[in-house]
């Protein structure tokens, strides 16, 4: 038995499961998948040897939507003595195919999982010590993470991910402060979008102070308060009131209008839209900036429907790639179940092939 653990949001664990069953059917990779409502993780099971390893190889975890994180398994271990947790799960760990350069205690991102972050806590110094003396923790070139998910006290997922092809976080979770000045909390979402969506490199060049930005259904602010802590230029766009102090920077002015009407007199280096709207309105809105060239990059959310929702984000992303390729652009295009995401993705769309 080869098999996959993966973290999701709970509540999405059909999306999480639609969407590797596709990767590993493209991939010629037969396999089933087992998931509970609201357990916030989905095992991927096949029958061949070396299929897990393979899948987290070959599948780019950047293009995946609704994975948080994932791991290729070696065992589900049960009983762990309240003593010795440890010892008892060193026979599982000789499964490794080699030695790790980082370990992460994770839990599923569930009320109950979150009563186990201080037995987390306490696991890994003596981890990492009975991991160093058989000769399996201590390289920085090996490439590959341990990782070890508690389900309670006493039984825990134990595996190893490609450190460069999963998320760099435990569990696939950004933890970010809320900002005392920021006027809601949609703010996290844009921060934490910047931080997944984009790598070091596109952020440094992409992200400079003095850019100009339009944020489309701005009120009250939030997204706007995270163009301003980068020293944006920004329009924002919206019937609601913005946040005083926003206005107060200097750096905002604000247009009372409508988002989907609304058309900048000159290009600009960013649109980003948070409004409540049908997702493929959103997608062709996104499209409509990028192809008349009134900005170079977007970030968006798409609200999701109740039903069928990996599928309306597949047709949402084919809508905006088929019409990228249709007017021959350059482009990247990225979509993520962020963290502070609710019903909800977020996408990321640039056009590569333009000087503004």
């Amino acid at each position: 038995m080869s098999g996959i653990f993966i973290h999701c949001r709970a509540g999405f664990e059909k999306e999480c499961v639609a969407e590797i069953q596709q990767h590993a059917a493209s991939l010629g990779i037969a396999g089933y998948c087992k998931a509970k409502p609201d357990s916030a993780y989905v095992l991927f099971e096949s029958y061949e040897p070396g299929a897990a390893d393979e899948l987290c190889r070959r599948v780019r975890f950047d293009q995946l939507i609704f994975v948080r994180q994932w791991f290729v398994l070696l065992g589900l271990v049960r009983d762990l003595p309240v003593g010795d947790r440890v010892a008892a799960m060193m026979s599982t760990l000789a499964g490794l195919p080699g030695p790790v350069d980082d370990v992460y205690l994770e839990t599923p991102d569930t009320n109950a999982g979150k009563q186990l972050s201080k037995l987390c806590r306490s696991l890994k110094t003596p981890l990492l010590r009975a991991l160093t003396d058989v000769a399996r923790y201590g390289s920085d070139v090996s490439g590959r993470r341990l990782h070890v998910c508690l389900l309670s006290g006493s039984a825990a997922y134990i595996g190893y991910a490609p450190t460069h092809n999963s998320a760099a976080q435990p569990m696939g979770i950004v933890r970010l402060r809320f900002p005392g000045g920021a006027p809601s909390r949609s703010t996290l979402k844009l921060d934490e979008a910047l931080l997944i969506l984009l790598d070091v490199g596109e952020r440094e060049r992409y992200l400079r102070p003095g850019m100009q930005a339009v944020d489309l259904g701005a009120a009250p602010g939030g997204w706007t308060w995270q163009l301003v802590q980068r020293h944006f230029h920004v329009t924002a766009v919206d019937n609601g009131a913005m946040d005083d102090k926003l206005l107060a920077s200097g750096l905002v002015h604000h247009l009372r209008a409508d988002g989907f009407r609304f058309q900048p007199s000159q290009a600009v280096d960013w649109m980003v839209c948070d409004m409540v709207e049908q997702p493929a309105r959103i997608a062709d809105l996104a499209c409509r900036w990028i192809e008349q060239g009134w900005c170079r990059h977007t970030i968006f959310n798409l609200k999701l429907p109740m039903n069928k929702r990996y599928a309306e984000v597949q047709r949402c992303l084919h809508l905006i790639s088929g019409r990228m390729q249709q007017r021959g652009f350059g482009f990247r295009l990225a979509c993520k179940q962020l963290y502070h995401d609710r019903e909800e993705v977020t996408a990321y769309l640039a056009r590569l092939d333009a000087e503004y």
